[in-house]
This record gives C-alpha cells, sequence and structure tokens, in this order.
C-alpha cells in the first residue's frame, strides 16, 4: 500500500532538511494504517524498528512515498516493509532514501497479545 506525504518548512531542521524524527513517526503511522486496513478490528501497537539508518537528506519541498509491503505474519504479530522513496524529480522515482522494518503486535484492552485470527 502506498502512502505520500509532503515536506514541510515546520518538518525541517535548523539546515534546512527533514528532522529524522518526522520521518520515524510518518512510517509508524502509515504502516499502522496499512495494518488496520489489513487486519480491522485489531489493536495494534508497534513493537520494533529495525536498521535505523537515514541514508539521504531530505529537503523541504520534497514529496515522499512511503511503500509498505507485508513482511512477515505471526500467531499474534505482523511485519512491514517500508520504503521511502523521494518523487519531487519525477513521477517514477528509483531513488531509494530509506527503509526499514516495522512489527505490531495485536493486543487486547489490557495489553496483552491476542491471535490476529479469530
Amino acid at each position: 500500500m502506498d502512502h505520500h506525504k509532503l515536506v514541510l518548512p515546520e518538518f525541517l531542521n535548523p539546515d534546512g532538511f527533514l528532522f529524522g524524527g518526522y520521518l520515524l513517526k510518518w512510517i509508524d503511522e502509515v504502516a499502522y494504517i496499512t495494518a488496520c486496513m489489513e487486519y480491522p478490528g485489531r489493536r495494534f501497537v508497534t513493537i520494533g524498528l529495525e536498521n535505523v539508518v537515514f541514508r539521504h537528506q531530505i529537503e523541504k519541498g520534497e514529496i515522499l512515498r512511503f511503500a509498505v509491503e507485508r513482511d512477515r505474519v505471526g500467531r499474534t504479530s505482523v511485519g512491514y516493509e517500508v520504503k521511502v522513496y523521494g518523487e519531487q524529480e519525477s513521477a517514477e522515482s528509483t531513488h531509494v532514501l530509506f527503509d526499514t522494518k516495522i512489527t505490531f503486535v495485536n493486543v487486547d484492552k489490557s495489553g496483552s497479545k491476542q491471535p490476529l485470527s479469530p
């Protein structure tokens, strides 16, 4: 599932580049939306991100495309691979700015793990 975000001035550090925390927040958000769309009615919490390495600077005005693909499914958890592409220069971007894997676990109202399937 693809999601998009525009990098606005309020997301920049004093040097004019995107604060990394915003990118991580957006990754968590778009992957969470994807999990909720694929598993309606479940309650997900984020339990981990892998390999948080910022490869390229991201500037104001960049349109980011977040490509989210399910990577693995466990009994109580689901993992996604998220790739972030910059799309300001052309409609067909192949330049990966950032990629990671994120894992969510399905929990009940008290926070105990619950199976994904009924």
